[in-house]
């Protein structure tokens, strides 16, 4: 039998017969796409239906929270970072107690434009030091559980349940386990003017090919149906990328921002977005000081520059961004001039919507656990219900987040 009949005559469920395809390579290196047809998206997003978009920046690798906002005003700090501890006077101060990094006028300007929420000591009870662990853990919003999807995935499957198309985009090499849904299938491509489809030579008589009539077998005309998505999704992503333009200056391009931003300017449907920073980049343990600077800096003028565009094409009112770490970095500096796999990070919420200011109780210096670790304060799960609540609208974070944890309140 050919592996044309053999596909044909598979009997699945929707999501079994994508799990299928991608396992005889007609999805590979392809995202997953939707059964609905690619070409309502500009229709649908022009609907009743809200307009709020919510994009997720990863900083792969464990970002050094504590280099990134610098509690200058704390003599520990200092006592336990002699060397790599950044200096009151080089700081960009955002008050009386913290400050940012040198290169991050950026975040510097969007926290004293009221833009930013910064929320202190974030994490969870039995942190995990692995970085594939705890990402995990992160990106299902469900630690030491084994949830199999992620937490927007779960999300996308609550709040549009008619399952548009192009609802749930990651840009990325690959899938983030963020994404992962039982129903909603994410748009996942890293570089848009070469997204099209890929897979084995073998199969490119079936990926190219003119989906037929195919009356009387569900399976079959299930598949012609994703290949037609498959297709247009993919132009309209190719079309987005070549007619933006844009003025605004992002820095050294090394986030995927302007990717997300020509999507939105298309006004394409998408409500939820997920990108990362470069895999592990911010993991740095040897001779951080520099290097880290230069990180952020370019996280900073990224994000900063995505929240200007959005002014510009006039749905500043209807974006914010959350920025996170799976884990932070230990309190003292260690012998290399780095800093080693730590516990609680901030997380940061940014958006013209959002009410600025600082969220949770940043964690003490002067009471470390055996490993040298601050500890956490505050549960990341409650940034991820304020998201769901507070911005999305779906009241029930609880249901979502498999237990019940108290919002802030980080939007007007």
């Amino acid at each position: 039998m050919s592996q044309q009949d053999q596909i044909s005559h598979i009997n699945l469920s929707r999501r079994g017969l994508l799990q299928a395809m991608a396992g005889a390579g007609l999805v590979a290196g392809l995202p997953l796409f939707n059964t609905a047809h690619a070409a309502t998206s500009a229709s649908s997003a022009s609907s009743g239906k809200s307009k709020r978009i919510l994009v997720v920046l990863e900083l792969s690798g464990a970002n050094d929270g504590f280099n990134t906002l610098v509690p200058y005003a704390d003599d520990a700090y200092y006592r336990l970072r002699p060397k790599i501890g950044i200096r009151p006077n080089k700081v960009r101060k955002i008050d009386d107690q913290f400050g940012f990094s040198p290169g991050m006028a950026g975040f510097e300007r969007l926290f004293k434009d009221g833009k930013m929420a910064v929320v202190h000591g974030c994490g969870y009870a039995q942190q995990s030091f692995s970085h594939f662990t705890s990402a995990a853990y992160w990106h299902t919003g469900a630690p030491n559980s084994g949830e199999p999807y992620g937490w927007l995935g779960r999300l996308a499957d609550a709040i549009d349940p008619a399952l548009t198309p192009n609802f749930l985009v990651n840009i990325d090499e690959r899938q983030s386990l963020a994404v992962r849904a039982a129903r909603h299938v994410p748009v996942v491509f890293d570089e848009p003017d070469r997204f099209s489809r890929k897979g084995l030579l073998q199969s490119r008589a079936l990926l190219d090919m003119v989906p037929q009539s195919a009356a009387g077998n569900l399976s079959q005309r299930y598949l012609d149906t994703v290949a037609t998505s498959a297709r247009e999704a993919s132009q309209l992503v190719r079309a987005a990328w070549a007619n933006y333009k844009t003025p605004i200056d992002y820095g050294i391009i090394s986030v995927d921002l302007p990717k997300v931003a020509s999507m939105i300017a298309a006004d394409l449907p998408t409500r939820l977005y997920y990108t990362s920073y470069r895999h592990n980049a911010f993991d740095t343990h040897v001779q951080q000081g520099e290097v880290h600077q230069r990180l952020l800096t370019y996280v900073s003028d990224a994000v900063s520059g995505f929240m200007q565009d959005m002014e510009r094409i006039g749905r500043a009112d209807d974006v914010t961004v959350l920025v996170f770490s799976e884990f932070g970095r230990r309190a003292a500096e260690n012998t290399s001039l780095g800093t080693d796999h730590g516990t609680a990070n901030h997380m940061y919420v940014i958006g013209k919507p959002v009410k600025g200011g600082h969220y949770g109780k940043p964690p003490s210096f002067t009471e470390l656990d055996v490993g040298g670790n601050v500890a956490y304060t505050t549960d990341f799960r409650r940034v991820y219900a304020s998201l769901i609540e507070g911005w999305l609208g779906y009241a029930d974070s609880k249901t979502l987040l498999s237990g019940e944890f108290a919002t802030f309140p980080l939007f007007s």
